[in-house]
């Protein structure tokens, strides 16, 4: 699924645009933070986007802009940050250039940790999850991605998406009624 990315990808294309970057990471350093992110990176961009084969160009472009960037990070904390922050811009720009199509289903095998004991179970809750997700704003299915697939806390979800970590809690908070409305966990309301 993920095509493993070099310096030496990243040099050719360098060569080819007439950009150079000094590397802040050796080879070593980044071939293991990439190991360590890019699934998860991933499986936020495809459920961002809806869009698997845009996903994986994204993962791509994100990587990229990451090492062009050279910036200096504090910690590896914040250099994921950073790193969703490229993605999370790099699926806006594709959105407004009308790219994404609607929301797919991704499968236990795409995303670690999720699954059932019966395949029958696990199939309707993700068809229920999916249904409901494609009803969501993209902002909304990134704060959710970011705070329950990610584990992400308040201000790296702000800091991510450009949001002021004041004004997070409540859409984070309408972003899940609004889901669990969706999915009919919701007592009383009415599917929207």
């Amino acid at each position: 699924m993920f095509r493993d990315m070099t310096f030496t990808d990243v040099s050719r294309t360098e060569a080819l645009d007439g950009t150079s970057a000094g590397f802040i990471m050796d080879e070593d350093t980044f071939r293991a933070f990439y190991e360590r992110t890019a699934r998860g990176v991933w499986a936020y961009i495809a459920r961002v986007t809806g869009d698997r084969q845009l996903a994986d160009d994204l993962l791509q472009e994100t990587f990229y802009r990451f090492l062009r960037a050279a910036a200096m990070h504090d910690n590896e904390s914040h250099r994921r940050n950073s790193l969703y922050r490229i993605a999370t811009n790099l699926a806006r720009d594709a959105r407004r250039r009308s790219l994404i199509r609607a929301p797919f289903s991704l499968s236990s095998k795409d995303i670690e940790g999720v699954g059932s004991s019966d395949p029958r179970d696990s199939a309707e809750r993700n068809t229920d999850f999916t249904q409901a997700m494609a009803h969501l704003k993209p902002r909304e299915r990134a704060i959710l991605w970011l705070a329950y697939a990610e584990g992400a806390s308040h201000r790296e979800i702000a800091d991510t998406l450009g949001l002021r970590p004041g004004s997070l809690k409540p859409l984070l908070f309408r972003a899940r009624r609004k889901l669990a409305v969706l999915l009919g966990r919701a007592p009383g309301k009415e599917k929207r």
